[in-house]
């Protein structure tokens, strides 16, 4: 490299913000996704073995897929190329892959093509690059947040190897932040820095596993702070931590995943993590509507006759919501999620339910009874409809002793929970008087 070359590229470098100038330059100083990656893992065998052909990284911001893919391209000594899926056409692919295709012919050398946001590509270009992947010509390694088996072509997607990428351990974003302040060269290693372990814990924290945030965030504190030595304290990372932008797609994975945990968490009684949840939606945007539906399916689905004003509790939520609005009706959802979280808990309708409709389906229909057929039309007597049949009010404890199906099944089988229990010790009897011989004459 000449003199001014070699100036030319320390400029371009000091030019750098920090998140990029402290990008590992080897797989040995790339931190996280050991559960892919770790030794003995599939992707770092694949690497050892040279058989890379498609990958998809998936996964949060900041979690590393860009830098992985230029790591890749270094252990495998294939060029690297990337593209972008909302800035380049069909005609940038084309390009790349006419490029491709020369360099492996004139060398024998492959390139690493790398896609961000692949799952913005449309079909058309997604199938472009379907016979250069099959054929080696190019290593392709498509990044994205989005669930790659809903958003990428299915073509695609069974071609590639799919890696998750999770968001960074807390100690895993320290460590970068620790190396970032010895780094002369790279980092601020040359300045006076001296970093309470609080204020890293705090960065580590807040960013959510996303490296760049918090290496952004120490960049920020350090140089606008003059005094020198240069104190690193929690309040000086909580000035320079801006409010972040919550990821929420809310048609895709943050939607499902977050109204997965929060039901679950209704579910199992633990108003504190459904609370968590709730808040999560609702900051990130989430249509009110959706959760109120949600609570009122769950009162009937999870409560049930545990807590029968579960249930009209939900659904005057739903109404409140409707009538109120944002942002007063986030209390109205706080309510109704704290009292469904800890009522008592039944799905034995639900059970009831699920299983009489199978029956219905996989079994024969089962005739109505002729004592139980409508009677109130002329002729219906001349039939027999309704013969024999006895009004419940005339009988004791209004429970006549008559067959109601026509054979001996039993879908409601009520818990021992709330105002259940009490239903269980009714229906016991109702039951006994049911099965009784006079039932069957």
């Amino acid at each position: 490299m000449s003199l001014f070359a070699a100036e030319e590229d320390q400029r371009r470098r000091a030019a750098q913000p920090l998140a990029a100038r402290m990008r590992p330059r080897c797989l040995d100083e790339f931190v996280g996704q050991q559960h892919f990656l770790g030794e003995g893992k599939l992707l770092r065998r694949l690497i050892k073995a040279d058989c890379l052909t498609a990958l998809i990284f998936y996964g949060p911001p900041g979690a590393g897929k860009t830098t992985l893919a230029h790591l890749l391209a270094t252990e495998t000594r294939a060029r690297f190329r990337q593209l972008n899926a909302v800035t380049s056409g069909v005609k940038e692919l084309r390009s790349v892959l006419d490029e491709a295709r020369d360099l492996l012919a004139a060398e024998g050398r492959r390139t690493l093509l790398f896609i961000d946001e692949i799952h913005r590509f449309n079909r058309a270009q997604q199938d472009a690059l379907l016979p250069d992947v099959e054929d080696g010509v190019v290593v392709l390694v498509g990044a994205t947040t989005a669930n790659p088996f809903f958003a990428v072509n299915d073509a695609l997607v069974s071609r590639a190897r799919v890696f998750e990428f999770r968001p960074l351990a807390v100690e895993d974003v320290k460590q970068l932040l620790r190396r970032a302040i010895d780094d002369a060269q790279r980092g601020f290693g040359r300045l006076p820095i001296h970093a309470d372990d609080e204020a890293l814990e705090f960065l580590a924290a807040t960013s959510d596993g996303d490296a760049r945030q918090a290496l952004s965030a120490l960049e920020v504190g350090v140089l606008s702070t003059d005094a020198r030595p240069i104190r690193f304290t929690r309040e000086l990372a909580a000035e320079s931590v801006q409010r972040k932008a919550i990821q929420y797609d809310a048609a895709g994975d943050s939607h499902y995943d977050s109204a997965s945990a929060l039901i679950k968490s209704i579910r199992g009684s633990d108003p504190d993590a459904a609370m968590y949840w709730l808040a999560r939606m609702l900051e990130g945007g989430e249509d009110v509507r959706f959760l109120c539906r949600r609570l009122v399916i769950l009162a009937s689905e999870d409560v049930g006759n545990a807590d029968p004003q579960a249930l009209p509790l939900a659904v005057a939520a739903m109404q409140a919501c409707e009538f109120v609005g944002l942002p007063e009706c986030q209390l109205t959802l706080a309510q109704c999620v704290a009292y469904l979280a800890c009522a008592p808990k039944s799905n034995a309708a639900t059970l009831a339910i699920g299983e009489a409709r199978a029956d219905i389906r996989e079994g024969r229909l089962l005739p109505v009874p002729m004592h139980l057929r409508d009677s109130h039309y002329a002729g219906a007597r001349r039939l027999g409809h309704g013969a024999g049949y006895q009004y419940a009010h005339d009988a004791e404890d209004a429970v006549a002793a008559q067959d109601y199906l026509g054979v001996e099944r039993q879908y409601y089988r009520p818990v021992d929970r709330g105002f259940e229990a009490e239903l269980a010790r009714r229906l016991e009897s109702i039951r006994a008087k049911l099965s009784s011989p006079s039932a069957d004459s």
